[in-house]
């Protein structure tokens, strides 16, 4: 356990990839589900009934005292937003946050998805966030530092003029939701002074999840303690994926 990084065994990411699958598919239900008028409590309900029906745990009810099934987030909306009976409208930029626990193993993915049309500007956001996503995934070779990661993400999605968030960042995940290392959505130009920056290596898992804004990368917190907004109350768009270091690249294992 190098800097306290959990080294997983190939058993231990088949059961990560178990649990991950099921995210995977509760989310491709999900956003089949995804249409005006759907209210987000609607959406909590089918995330439970399809996790339980796939012998899997709702990872997130009741971590730290989250009180719902799944984080959903609106527009300005960034992270960890709890669902209510707020009905979807057209236009609407929804993010879809997910967890899984079998075998007493985590898989976490997100997802944003466009409620009917949305307008070129949350179009663009959702799709250069994706791409920068699979940027940062490409990184994960065995060798390379955590900050290579965040470096992909950032140059991908800086020339767009796009707010990178800093206060929320990806993760280590394995037995725990959160594990080490820490892992930024931005490379070295940001890099906080004395934060490590451990090199990859084959059996590190990792939920690395842009969280990218259509201005400010500045956020706060709603007064029910969870809700994550932007501060200039322009979009957020969020991308989640849980990968593998494997010593033949990348294995994202939320995903066929």
């Amino acid at each position: 356990m190098p800097g306290g990084i959990e080294i997983k065994t190939r058993d231990e990411i088949a059961y990560m990839r178990e649990a991950s699958l099921i995210v995977y598919e509760v989310l491709e239900e999900l956003t089949r589900a995804v249409a005006p008028g759907v209210t987000l409590e609607e959406l909590d309900s089918i995330a439970e009934r399809e996790t339980v029906r796939r012998g899997g745990v709702c990872a997130f009810k009741g971590l730290y005292g989250f009180p719902k099934n799944i984080c959903i987030s609106v527009n300005e909306q960034v992270v960890h937003g709890i669902p209510t009976r707020r009905k979807l409208v057209e236009g609407d930029l929804l993010k879809l946050d997910y967890g899984v626990i079998k075998h007493g193993y985590y898989g976490d993915s997100a997802r944003t998805v466009a409620v009917g049309k949305v307008l070129p500007d949350a179009s663009r956001l959702l799709e250069e966030t994706r791409v920068a996503l699979e940027k940062g995934i490409a990184a994960m070779v065995a060798g390379n530092r955590i900050s290579d990661i965040g470096s992909a993400i950032e140059a991908h999605v800086s020339p767009f003029g796009y707010g990178i968030v800093r206060d929320y960042v990806g993760h280590g995940i394995g037995k725990k939701l959160h594990e080490e290392p820490q892992v930024p959505n931005y490379g070295l130009s940001l890099w906080s002074r004395g934060q490590p920056n451990p090199r990859m290596r084959p059996g590190m898992v990792l939920a690395i999840e842009p969280m990218i804004n259509l201005g400010t990368h500045e956020v706060d917190t709603l007064p029910d303690g969870w809700t994550v907004v932007t501060r200039d109350g322009k979009l957020s768009s969020h991308w989640e994926h849980t990968i593998a270091v494997t010593e033949n690249g990348p294995q994202v294992l939320t995903r066929p």
